[in-house]
């Protein structure tokens, strides 16, 4: 297969631990050729969507870690897979680079995750179609709405719907500190949507991330343990990743979600899930692949590349 890999610049990869590079790896021993781009590196022209695209040989160094040569422009649709892994934030920007991988998908390329998929879930909002397995949660813009939140579950997590790692999360206890500074920052002064979820105590076990690839649950998640009297899990935001079994309850938030999410056109979803609680679906880059191997031995991106075949077969 040639494989096409939508990413961020490569030099940036922190090989010791990148989802992506997991990948690339895995399908390089399997004798695909790999090849990358950038989003700034696509343009439509004269009716076809096509991009300055490298072929990769990856060398073995972990710092020095990749050769390419530069192919010119390439129709998207000359791959057999596109695989998407641009990092948020999901702004214009994104948007703007499904609408383009929309048009190469009318032209045959098969990209994974479908860039509508992407472009539906947004990874704070997609858990309101799954509300049996969320705490309670609400989403506005207006500060009465807000304050009358708090005043009903008195410990409160307030984000943005367009954060990622751990930016822009405040923690709202009983006594309400600060509460009024925080919604007029996060909205703007009521122009921006914001969710308010009840926190969810069992933060101290961990934010665990529960990967669905090709429909399936993987068997072990990473919790993000808060270090430091963060409230944050993230490894962006310092937390500390533990690589464990998924509890029955992860399996059955993972196997509800699973089949629905892969019919969409979500080949690889990261669910987030605090104690019993899903609190975000992420579907642009989901990451984790290197902590779950190292410490458990399990083949996270072997079972990624194992249903990139299957769906291109």
């Amino acid at each position: 297969m040639k494989i096409a890999f939508l990413a961020d610049p490569l030099h940036h990869f922190k090989t010791y631990k990148d989802t992506t590079y997991a990948m690339m790896v895995e399908a390089d021993q399997r004798g695909h050729a790999i090849f990358a781009f950038e989003q700034r590196d696509m343009a439509f022209r004269d009716g076809k969507v096509t991009a300055g695209v490298r072929r990769i040989t990856l060398t073995g160094d972990s710092n020095d870690w990749y050769r390419a040569e530069a192919l010119g422009e390439t129709g998207l649709a000359d791959f057999d897979a596109i695989v998407v892994r641009k990092d948020p934030p999901f702004n214009m920007e994104y948007v703007y680079l499904t609408y383009l991988l929309e048009v190469a998908e009318a032209q045959g390329a098969r990209v994974f995750n479908r860039p509508e998929a992407i472009r539906s879930h947004n990874e704070k909002l997609a858990i309101a179609q799954f509300p049996q397995f969320t705490a309670p949660t609400l989403v506005t813009s207006d500060a009465a709405r807000v304050r009358a939140f708090h005043q009903e579950h008195k410990d409160i997590i307030l984000k943005p719907l367009d954060g990622m790692g751990g930016a822009g999360i405040f923690r709202v206890r009983e006594d309400g500190m600060n509460l009024g500074s925080i919604v007029e920052t996060l909205t703007a002064n009521g122009a921006h949507t914001i969710m308010v979820q009840r926190f969810i105590p069992e933060i101290v076990q961990g934010d665990k991330r529960v990967l669905l690839i090709g429909g399936e649950v993987v068997p072990y998640c990473l919790a993000r343990i808060p270090q430091g009297g963060e409230v944050r899990g993230n490894l962006a935001a310092g937390g500390l990743g533990v690589a464990q079994p998924v509890s029955q309850r992860d399996r059955e938030i993972g196997e509800a979600l699973a089949p629905v999410l892969l019919k969409r056109g979500l080949l690889l979803v990261g669910l987030d899930v605090i104690g019993d609680c899903l609190t975000e679906i992420n579907v642009t880059s989901p990451t984790c692949f290197q902590e779950i191997k190292q410490q458990t031995g399990f083949d996270v991106a072997g079972m990624f590349i194992d249903a990139l075949e299957k769906q291109c077969s």
